[in-house]
C-alpha cells in the first residue's frame, strides 16, 4: 500500500494531463507501428516498446530533480552533448535508409544517434544561456545575440558536417523560437532572414548537392525519372493517405501497408499508416493530440514563475512543433525528405528514448515552481511578444 500511495502522491505533483496527453499518443504510435511492420521480418514494435519505457523511466527520474539543478550543470551537459557529438566522426557509422553518418555502434547489435540527445541537451544549455542574459539586462544587446547564434551555430554546424540537415534544420527551428519566445527584439530576425535570403544563391550552387537539390526540384514538378529516384516515397505516402478516405481501411487491415509499398513507413512516414488505415479521422486523431500536447506546453512555460521554466517549456514546444510541421511537410510533399521523426509515433529508439527526456523536464518545471529573485512573478506572452517587437 506504501508504494502505491507513494505513485499516487507522485501523479499529485505532476502534470498529470501532460502525461495522458504524452501517453495516449504513444500507444496510438505504437499500434501503428504495430500494424506496419507486419509487413516485414523486423520487430519494430519490440524496440519501440523498450526504448518508451526506458524513456518513461528516466523521465520521471528527471521530473523529481528541481529542474535549476539541472540547468546548473549545464557545463557538464553540454560537455557530454559535445563529446557524443564529435565522437560520431571517429566512430560513426550509416545505417540502411539513411543518408548521413550519425549513428554509434553499441554492443547487441543496437544503435544510438547522439543528436536525438543532443536536442534535449540544446533545451537545457540554452534556457541557461538565455536566463542569463535576461538575469543581466543583455538580452537586446548586439553581443548577447551574437552569443545566442554561436551557441546554436555550433551543434548546427557539427550536424551539417555529419550529413543529417534533418537535424541541423530542428536545431535552427528551437533557436528561433526560443530566442522569441524569450524577447529576443524583432530588428534581429529580419537582420537573420535577410542574411539568409542573401546566401541562398550561394547554398545552392556550393553546399547543396546533387542529391538534395534533386529533392527540392521534385516538389515542384518532375518527368517520370525523376519521381522514380526522389519522388518515390512522397508519391506512395500520399496514394495511401488518399486511399483511406474518411475512415480508413481498418487498422490491421490496410493492403498498401501489408505489401510495404511506401519505403521504410515505420519512421519517418508513419502518419500515411494512419492515413490508409484510419482515414481522415486517424489523421485528425494525431493533429488533435499535437494540438493539446503544444497548448499543454505553452501553458506550462506561462505558467512558470520562473525564466528557466519558461525557457525550458518554450524550448520542448520549438522541439515537438518543428519536428511535426516538417514530419507533415515531407509526408505531404510540401518539403523536401529530410529524415524527420513524427514525435511520439515513428519507430526508432533513439528519438523515441530521447524524447521523454524532454517529458521529464517538462514535469520538473511544474512540480518545483520558483520564483525569479528580481523578475515579475508572472509573463503574459502578449508581453512578451510586445517586448520582441517593440523594444528599443
Amino acid at each position: 500500500m506504501g508504494i502505491f500511495r507513494s505513485i499516487g502522491d507522485y501523479f499529485k505533483r505532476t502534470d498529470i494531463i501532460f502525461w495522458l496527453l504524452t501517453i495516449v499518443a504513444t500507444f496510438y504510435g505504437c499500434l501503428l507501428i504495430a500494424s506496419q511492420q507486419r509487413a516485414g521480418d523486423v520487430n519494430f514494435l519490440r524496440t519501440q516498446i523498450m526504448a518508451v519505457c526506458l524513456g518513461y523511466a528516466a523521465a520521471v527520474v528527471i521530473s523529481l530533480i528541481d529542474y535549476n539543478f539541472i540547468a546548473s550543470c549545464w557545463w557538464l551537459i553540454g560537455g557530454v552533448a559535445l563529446a557524443l557529438t564529435f565522437a560520431v566522426f571517429f566512430i560513426g557509422i550509416r545505417i540502411e535508409g539513411t543518408d548521413d553518418v550519425g549513428w554509434i555502434s553499441l554492443p547487441g547489435g543496437m544503435t544510438f544517434q547522439p543528436s536525438e540527445l543532443t536536442k534535449i541537451c540544446f533545451i537545457v544549455t540554452f534556457s541557461k544561456h538565455l536566463t542569463f542574459l535576461i538575469d543581466r539586462d543583455r538580452l537586446h544587446s548586439f553581443v548577447g545575440v551574437l552569443s545566442l547564434v554561436i551557441h546554436a551555430g555550433i551543434p548546427i554546424a557539427l550536424i551539417h558536417m555529419q550529413g543529417d540537415d534533418g537535424a541541423a534544420l530542428i536545431f535552427g527551428c528551437m533557436f528561433l523560437i526560443m530566442s522569441y519566445a524569450a524577447g529576443v527584439q524583432l530588428r534581429y530576425f529580419i537582420i537573420f532572414f535577410s542574411l539568409i535570403a542573401a546566401a541562398l544563391p550561394l547554398v545552392w550552387t556550393k553546399m547543396l548537392n546533387d542529391d538534395q537539390k534533386n529533392r527540392l526540384a521534385v516538389l515542384f514538378g518532375s518527368d517520370d525519372e525523376m519521381l522514380m529516384s526522389y519522388g518515390w516515397q512522397q508519391y506512395q505516402g500520399k496514394v495511401s493517405i488518399a486511399s483511406g478516405g474518411l475512415l480508413g481501411k481498418g487498422l490491421f487491415n490496410g493492403p498498401r501497408v501489408e505489401r510495404e509499398i511506401v519505403p521504410y513507413q515505420e519512421n519517418d512516414f508513419i502518419f500515411t499508416v494512419a492515413g490508409e488505415e484510419l482515414g481522415l479521422v486517424g489523421c485528425g486523431a494525431i493533429l488533435l493530440l499535437f494540438i493539446l500536447i503544444l497548448f499543454r506546453l505553452v501553458h506550462n512555460a506561462l505558467s512558470s514563475n520562473n525564466t528557466l521554466g519558461r525557457c525550458i517549456c518554450f524550448g520542448y514546444f520549438a522541439l515537438i512543433a518543428s519536428q511535426l510541421v516538417i514530419n507533415l511537410g515531407m509526408v505531404l510533399g510540401f518539403l523536401p525528405v529530410v529524415g524527420i521523426t513524427l514525435p511520439f509515433f515513428s519507430s526508432g529508439g533513439s528519438s523515441a528514448a530521447c524524447l521523454y527526456l524532454g517529458v521529464g523536464l517538462v514535469q520538473s518545471v511544474f512540480m518545483h515552481p520558483t520564483e525569479d529573485r528580481d523578475k515579475p512573478v508572472k509573463v503574459e506572452i502578449s508581453k512578451t511578444i510586445q517586448g520582441s517587437i517593440f523594444a528599443p
